[in-house]
């Protein structure tokens, strides 16, 4: 039962578990849906599957969110809100999924699924910042909506944007089987537990539907995968992360709670802040495809999809820990009062986190591009004029330029992909 309108703690697990079973279920009727309307992914230059593969799994793991809300959340203005806005980006997703919509129509389908939920109160209406104190963007006004009868402040536009970016962020590292559900299902837990930790316990249900949902669908997701949950999924959790961010971690006056969603979420917002500076520096459509992504990059120097997965799956978990150490280690009385020992345990697994943050951004990046020069120069007959020098300078070029001479990871063989368009042309491999 509810208590004085809350959901109960074990709320959140029944929840997870009825979304994870309903969209596990689910998935097969939305592959034969998919095939019959013609929602599918068919291999192109830039992608890392070789086989036509259905693309609305996305549906299953809404229906799984709402069964689960409906059930376990209050039934307020709020939770019909967000809901609402769920079964709207997911619409959104499928119309994208079938028709390919364009970018423009796309944000703006996007914007009118978030202001659902913003317009019934859920929205950013006041946060702590360190040496800042409390910052309410909800006093500044902007302008009036007649059409609705209301007023639109700061905190409205500052939600809907934060939405819209997440479900962006969430979307453009959907390019590996499993990938983006798998990031979903370990961000989304750790939301919950947080949200559990602060008394939020509407949103560590939200939060448990979302894990759920994307966990049931995984099992079909998982390479080699038989459904792609496409941008009807991938929207689609975006949103409920947001949704579930700003109802549960933001909602508080806690001073590190501005920072718990970021952490959680920082692959996908790394992946997402790198891609944009690539296209930006380069000046290409933001919202072009690419192979810059990190999961691409894995694939350009020969990761199979699942150690690409463990990688970035590891990654996301370490962050999430970290969210985690934050809420709680107690490191501090919440008055100024440090411990010196859980201090340092805090500060070992930033410590940690950071160093595996700089492994994989720099080392994956730039070493093995390097290693992988090196081990071309080892098949190139002496005195050819290839030495260290011309090893550095062609990592450099790669590097700026976005072309890379990798593995195709469809033939296996040596070949020449260029990062804009992801052509491959096959070029002479090292003997």
């Amino acid at each position: 039962m509810l208590l004085d309108g809350r959901p109960e703690t074990i709320f959140a697990l029944y929840a997870f578990l009825l979304a994870g079973v309903l969209a596990w279920t689910l998935v097969p009727l939305t592959e034969k849906l998919a095939w019959r309307i013609g929602a599918i992914d068919h291999p192109r230059e830039r992608s890392l599957h070789v086989v036509p593969t259905p693309k609305l799994g996305g549906l299953a793991i809404l229906v799984g969110v709402l069964v689960a809300g409906a059930l376990f959340l209050p039934t307020v203005a709020q939770t019909r809100a967000i809901l609402g806005g769920a079964a709207a980006i997911a619409a959104l997703g499928v119309l994208d999924d079938v028709f390919e919509l364009g970018a423009a129509p796309k944000l703006a389908g996007q914007v009118l699924a978030a202001s659902i939920p913003v317009f019934n109160g859920v929205r950013l209406a006041g946060f702590t910042l360190p040496f800042f104190g409390a910052v309410d963007p909800s006093t500044v006004d902007l302008f009036e909506l007649p059409l609705f009868n209301q007023q639109v402040d700061l905190g409205h536009l500052l939600t809907i944007v934060g939405i819209v970016a997440v479900i962006n962020v969430i979307n453009f590292i959907d390019g590996v089987d499993g990938l983006a559900a798998g990031v979903c299902v370990i961000s989304a837990t750790t939301l919950a537990a947080i949200a559990l930790s602060l008394d939020r316990n509407s949103a560590a249900v939200l939060a448990a539907c979302t894990a759920g949902g994307a966990l049931g669908f995984l099992r079909h997701g998982f390479p080699p995968a038989s459904s792609f949950m496409g941008d009807t999924g991938s929207n689609l959790l975006g949103y409920l992360l947001a949704t579930v961010a700003l109802q549960g971690a933001l909602k508080t006056n806690a001073v590190v709670a501005l920072f718990f969603p970021l952490l959680v979420l920082a692959v996908p917002i790394l992946d997402t802040g790198f891609v944009v500076a690539k296209r930006v520096k380069y000046r290409t459509p933001i919202y072009r495809a690419d192979r810059w992504h990190f999961h691409h990059r894995m694939a350009n120097i020969g990761f199979s999809q699942r150690k690409t997965l463990a990688y970035m799956y590891a990654w996301t978990a370490m962050m999430a820990g970290l969210a985690l150490a934050l809420r709680f280690v107690p490191y501090s009385d919440d008055h100024g009062n440090f411990d010196a020992f859980w201090t340092i345990v805090l500060l070992a697994c930033f410590a940690l986190v950071l160093a595996a943050s700089f492994y994989l951004v720099v080392t994956l990046e730039i070493l093995k591009l390097r290693r992988s020069w090196l081990r071309r120069l080892a098949g190139v007959p002496a005195g050819d004029g290839i030495g260290p020098e011309e090893v550095d300078e062609g990592v450099v070029r790669e590097l700026e330029t976005g072309s890379f001479e990798v593995v195709d990871p469809r033939t296996g063989e040596y070949a020449a992909v260029d990062a804009e368009t992801g052509e491959f042309e096959a070029v002479p491999g090292p003997e």
